[in-house]
């Protein structure tokens, strides 16, 4: 990547950051920034900038809007996770509507995959759940 093209993907991902969808605040707000550990919005892996990242676990999650369900939304996606994919990295995807509607098996979701990548049972201890 160019260093022009990585300046691009920067400034873009915080005008993201600063606009995030309805959904992805919900998810935000109410969920992932709770989390013990660092989740980062709208973050620059590679060419690509996805919804939020869990570095220590190399977790990415997207959350798909209807553009997600179009020919080319699909191309654009199938790229996006080979290239993310190929660095080690778990996709997770979920549809604007199973957040609306699902939103506590969604949280169910991502919280099992973080412990499955842990190797744990709880990531919040005896203390939380």
């Amino acid at each position: 990547m160019s260093r022009d093209s990585s300046e691009q993907v920067t400034k873009l991902s915080r005008m993201l950051r600063r606009n995030m969808t309805m959904e992805e605040k919900h998810l935000w707000y109410d969920f992932l920034k709770k989390l013990p550990m660092h989740v980062n919005r709208q973050k620059p892996l590679g060419d690509f900038i996805v919804d939020f990242y869990i570095a220590a676990v190399k977790i990415v999650i997207e959350l798909d809007g209807s553009q997600h369900y179009t020919e080319e939304g699909r191309a654009k996606d199938a790229e996006r996770e080979e290239f993310l994919s190929g660095t080690g990295n778990l996709i997770l995807r979920y549809s604007n509507y199973d957040l609306n509607t699902n939103f506590d098996g969604v949280c169910l979701d991502i919280r099992r995959n973080i412990e499955a990548r842990l190797g744990i049972d709880d990531i919040y201890g005896s203390e939380c759940s």
